[in-house]
């Protein structure tokens, strides 16, 4: 996010490169650059004649280069931008030879998503001369609940964790999908107002009681009574609360407390870097740790990768995953 933001402000403050390579898994920032371009390199006026964009699947390179070495008319520079370069990855290379002398005028933007280009290879430390590459990395899931908070906060609004994590258990860990659901919350919320998990469940329809953060949290701190009953809602609603979803989920959280009891240094910093989690939820990863030993920990996982096999059809045909979910918890809570 911070290089995104870099990158934005150098464009903004007259830092303008020949050539943007924008490549990588997390397609949010290179949207985000390659649109910030798009609006705003270029007057309206200029935009006409100026201004082009072309598609992977519909062109090649060749016809790439020819607009690009093109003189802008009745302007300072000519925007050209390539989406879903990644169409051409196999012939990506013979760009090479028009990044070692990029047309001063032109500002081609390549938006490759999901892959990258070889840093070994001649295009990738050409542009790196002359123009700009950028990785927009996939983010993990448990940095998705701070970029939401600092995002919020970017734009001047809050959000408790507990509900940024309801989002990241909603949406996963797609932050265009993200984004979006951020901009509804600020068309309805005023700006001193803190999101909170009410707010969460009222406008975008996630329950604050019955989702898988809350069960993680019950089984952490052996709460039997509020478990089975996140349970059995998620038993009646299948569809919204899928089976595959809670096994992962749960899986990653047991990971983390048998990770937990493998840690020397168990001071409050050194869990939210060693487990990649936020200290305000370290808290709930020790009351975990004590209520389930290493050994139980390890019988979990054992418990849950079953269970997985089980979901598939094997050995359990005519289960509903309602029922192998109870029967999952009754083993964890035993």
């Amino acid at each position: 996010m911070d290089e995104a933001r870099k990158i934005v402000n150098e464009i903004k403050q007259g830092d303008i490169k020949p050539i943007y390579f924008l490549m990588g898994e997390e397609t949010f920032y290179i949207d985000g650059i390659s649109n910030y371009i798009a609006d705003n390199l270029l007057s309206e006026e200029e935009k006409g004649f100026n201004q082009m964009t072309l598609y992977g699947r519909d062109t090649n390179i060749e016809e790439i280069v020819s607009n690009a070495k093109r003189y802008p008319m009745m302007a300072e520079r000519q925007v050209i931008i390539v989406k879903e370069a990644q169409d051409l990855s196999r012939t990506i290379e013979k760009l090479a030879d028009y990044a070692e002398n990029p047309q001063p005028t032109t500002v081609l933007v390549m938006c490759y998503k999901y892959k990258k280009i070889d840093k070994r290879r001649k295009l990738h430390k050409t542009i790196a001369k002359t123009g700009l590459i950028f990785e927009s990395k996939r983010l993990y899931e448990n940095q998705v609940g701070d970029w939401i908070m600092k995002t919020m906060k970017s734009r001047g609004y809050s959000i408790s964790p507990k509900a940024s994590q309801m989002l990241v258990e909603f949406l996963g860990t797609d932050l265009g999908k993200i984004d979006n659901e951020l901009q509804k919350l600020q068309l309805i919320c005023k700006k001193e107002t803190l999101i909170s998990p009410e707010i969460i469940e009222e406008n975008i329809g996630i329950s604050k009681d019955f989702n898988n953060f809350e069960l993680r949290k019950a089984i952490g701190e052996r709460d039997t009574l509020k478990a089975h009953r996140i349970i059995n809602y998620f038993a009646q609603n299948p569809k919204d609360n899928p089976l595959v979803v809670t096994i992962s989920l749960l899986f990653s959280y047991f990971s983390q407390i048998l990770q937990y009891h493998g840690l020397n240094d168990k001071s409050k910093g050194a869990v939210s870097k060693q487990l990649r989690i936020s200290p305000y939820f370290v808290g709930d990863y020790i009351t975990a740790a004590r209520n389930f030993p290493m050994k139980k920990v390890s019988k979990v996982i054992s418990d849950l990768h079953e269970t997985d096999v089980k979901s598939k059809g094997v050995g359990a045909a005519n289960v509903s995953q309602g029922d192998l979910l109870k029967e999952l918890l009754v083993k964890i809570m035993n």
